[in-house]
């Protein structure tokens, strides 16, 4: 066998191994912190793969790969214009902003915080 043949197996068993640490990895870790938290079940080697596999399908993708190499200008100019509008933000002037965070921040308020006696208002 050639060094390159023995080169490239070599890799393959080390990404396969990389995998399946990974794998044992986050299934020790769902198992030491997850049944506590949340009271679930502690999951086995084969169920850790799957949902690894399940949460890269749902949340990451596969990707397209061809992206990468088939940039345009348009792409580059897209990119500029949405930078130019995150740092100038998107509500406009300082004023518009700060009504913005006003409007929300009463509206957090209104939805989730509920006063309760203050004891310092009424001594």
């Amino acid at each position: 066998m050639n060094s390159h043949k023995k080169k490239s197996w070599i890799a393959i068993a080390c990404v396969i191994v990389a995998i399946g640490l990974f794998v044992w990895f986050f299934q020790w870790l769902w198992n030491i912190l997850l049944p506590d938290i949340l009271g679930v079940k502690s999951i086995n080697y084969w169920q850790s793969l799957g949902i690894l596999l399940l949460s890269k399908i749902l949340f990451g993708g596969f990707g397209d790969k061809t992206k990468c190499r088939n940039r345009t200008a348009a792409d580059g100019e897209r990119k500029d214009i949405w930078r130019q509008k995150s740092l100038s933000g998107f509500c406009g002037t300082d004023e518009e902003h700060e009504r913005e965070k006003q409007i929300w921040k009463q509206k957090f308020e209104a939805k989730f915080y509920k006063p309760e006696s203050n004891p310092e208002k009424e001594s």
